[in-house]
């Protein structure tokens, strides 16, 4: 087996890797604390902690070097993810580098326009659409009341929607700074493309969308874990650290189960998006299918270990649970990114099950 075969089933991290992922768990567990969380919650975003993200080249990172990018792999980017996830970071990181990937594939970077330069350091925020079942009228975009403009899809064609002004916030689950955009309503729209092509590039992007919040969910769970077994471990009864009962210990391990396992499928996903993306193209959303779930009960059982406590305002426990349930909305219902999962799977299959008709008769 040759390296390249080896890299489609080894997801280890080099050592330049993992250095990223520690300098970034350092930048949020300094600038992204419970209480910097809280505090933007009314709008949905940290202002000062998008500035220093962006400067930290988080944005520039994920784009190629040809539109003065860093050029960072999917699997790059995903360690940035779960750190989000794990420190709740109020930006829209996110929403911003899967549509400005989206923009340097269609060409639209390297543009005359002057204004792609802002979008490709963070100085403009950069909304995106990532409904699967939604392609008309208006939407409802988890970035909208920040962004300084929007990707979405409108019928056949890619278009970028710069805002006139930023659209009120609305309350929401996830405390997203989620936002209506109606689409006729805008300074400026620019079609980025149209037909198949262009329709591919951006299923890409929402592909893009769905892997980066599986992987920040698997930050999300992992953090919510050790809340709970920090508390467990510290909580007797009788005596014994509640951790050591079953009904607690149980749990535990199963969340541990869930981010393994829901890391290794984004980073598998990450991977074949990168470097073949036509060959396992239900990997993605497979990754988010599977956090979504999983986010929801680990969030739910962390909660429920602390008891009382777990369900009060002042415990970090109920800031990890409204976002575990709300994070995957943002791109609407899980069901749809459940069905185009199943489609992906049979197309890919469709040739196999061609060739195997044909041997029978």
């Amino acid at each position: 087996m040759d390296r390249y075969e080896l890299r489609r089933e080894d997801y280890s991290l080099s050592a330049d890797q993992a250095d990223l992922q520690t300098a970034y768990a350092k930048f949020f567990a300094t600038y992204s604390t419970i209480e910097v969380v809280r505090a933007a919650e009314a709008t949905g975003m940290d202002g000062k902690l998008w500035e220093r993200l962006c400067d930290t080249g988080a944005t520039t990172m994920a784009l190629p070097t040809e539109v003065g990018g860093d050029g960072a792999t999917l699997v790059d980017l995903t360690l940035v993810a779960e750190e989000i996830g794990r420190w709740l970071a109020p930006v829209p990181w996110i929403d911003h580098v899967s549509a400005a990937r989206l923009l340097g594939r269609l060409g639209a970077l390297t543009s005359d326009d002057s204004r792609m330069q802002d979008f490709v350091t963070g100085k403009a925020i950069l909304g995106f659409d990532a409904h699967l079942d939604r392609n008309s009228g208006t939407r409802l975009i988890g970035a909208g009341a920040v962004a300084d403009a929007v990707v979405l899809r409108e019928g056949d064609e890619v278009v970028l929607l710069f805002l006139a002004e930023k659209p009120p916030r609305v309350d929401n689950l996830a405390r997203l700074p989620m936002a209506w955009i109606e689409p006729s309503a805008v300074a400026d729209r620019v079609i980025l493309g149209s037909g198949p092509a262009a329709l591919s590039e951006y299923q890409r992007a929402a592909d893009e969308w769905r892997l980066l919040t599986a992987s920040a969910l698997v930050g999300l769970v992992e953090q919510t874990m050790r809340i709970a077994s920090e508390f467990a471990t510290n909580r007797y009864t009788f005596g014994v650290a509640i951790s050591a009962l079953q009904g607690i210990s149980h749990p535990l391990a199963n969340m541990a189960i869930s981010v393994e396992g829901g890391r290794a499928l984004a980073r598998k996903a990450a991977w074949f998006l990168d470097y073949e993306p036509d060959v396992r193209p239900e990997l993605a959303g497979a990754a988010f299918v599977f956090m979504s779930e999983e986010a929801s009960k680990a969030a739910t059982m962390a909660v429920h270990v602390q008891g009382g406590l777990g369900v009060s305002k002042e415990a970090a426990g109920t800031s990890y649970l409204v976002r575990a349930r709300g994070w995957p909305l943002a791109g609407g219902d899980t069901a749809a990114t459940a069905s185009h999962v199943a489609r992906s799977v049979v197309r890919r299959d469709e040739p196999v099950t061609a060739l195997a008709e044909a041997a029978a008769v």
